[in-house]
């Protein structure tokens, strides 16, 4: 089995735990690290996009795994090494049980639904937690529209529109008072930031659709995907968002949304 592995080197949590994987696995198996992180361990290593690994170890926090997903096609396997990680399936206390049972086949894949992002048809990075349309300055309102599929559906003026999965809806949008959605729930979950009308409120669409975000008037704003990539934006251009063909894939050992809900939510 090859294995790929990433984590920031800046985070000294995660080098320890990156490095004691590392002593495990390189003996009996393949093992590919990331650039940065390879540098830092003076060791040969590749860029993100490039590895071709049956699975991808991504060690840190919600970002380190939602970037692993954005650039790899690799199943992941989500290591906590300290923060919150509402995505990882285990702490770096306890990964050399997990990686065993890895080797062994003893595991399965749950896949989820991404976001497919495109800006006047160009296509963008595709998204596993959301995208966000928002104003480049602060404390600045942007006048949005907000449509699914030919219909309008709302025009609200607010800081932003936050548009996300289900696997999105325990971040920033549940922040942003989104509802909590189940993840074997095909849906995309639209919500204004900070609206100026109190009767706005969340939509759940169907992943089928299409979702479309404009402004009424042409401002300055940024798409942000995932909270990996930024794209600066004019404000004339129409940011469609539905369904992916390509699907998130995590390597799980337990079906425990709601109990992994309770407790992160109860660790705040």
């Amino acid at each position: 089995m090859k294995f790929g592995i990433t984590a920031n080197p800046h985070i000294p949590s995660a080098m320890e735990c990156a490095t004691r994987v590392l002593a495990k696995l390189e003996s009996h198996q393949e093992v590919l690290l990331e650039s940065d992180l390879a540098r830092a361990l003076g060791r040969k290593g590749i860029p993100l996009a490039h590895m071709k690994a049956d699975v991808m170890l991504a060690i840190g926090g919600d970002g380190t795994i939602l970037r692993a997903l954005q650039l790899s096609e690799s199943r992941v396997l989500g290591i906590n090494s300290g923060s919150l990680g509402f995505l990882a399936e285990v702490y770096a206390e306890e990964v050399d049980e997990y990686l065993d049972r890895i080797a062994r086949g003893n595991y399965k894949v749950e896949e989820r639904m991404r976001l497919k992002v495109t800006v006047d048809g160009e296509r963008m990075f595709d998204c596993t937690n959301e995208a966000v349309v928002h104003t480049a300055q602060v404390a600045k309102i942007r006048h949005f529209e907000i449509r699914l599929d030919d219909e309008l559906v709302e025009r609200v003026r607010a800081d932003g529109v936050i548009v996300a999965t289900p696997t999105g809806s325990t971040s920033y949008s549940m922040s942003a008072g989104g509802p909590i959605v189940d993840p074997q729930v095909e849906a995309i979950i639209v919500t204004a930031i900070a609206p100026f009308k109190p009767a706005s409120r969340p939509h759940v669409f169907p992943a089928s659709g299409s979702v479309h975000i404009r402004l009424r008037k042409p401002k300055e704003c940024l798409l942000v995907m995932d909270g990996q990539h930024e794209s600066t934006m004019k404000g004339t251009e129409d940011v469609v968002l539905t369904g992916s063909e390509r699907r998130a894939k995590f390597i799980r050992f337990r079906d425990d949304f709601y109990r992994r809900i309770e407790e992160k939510l109860s660790r705040q």
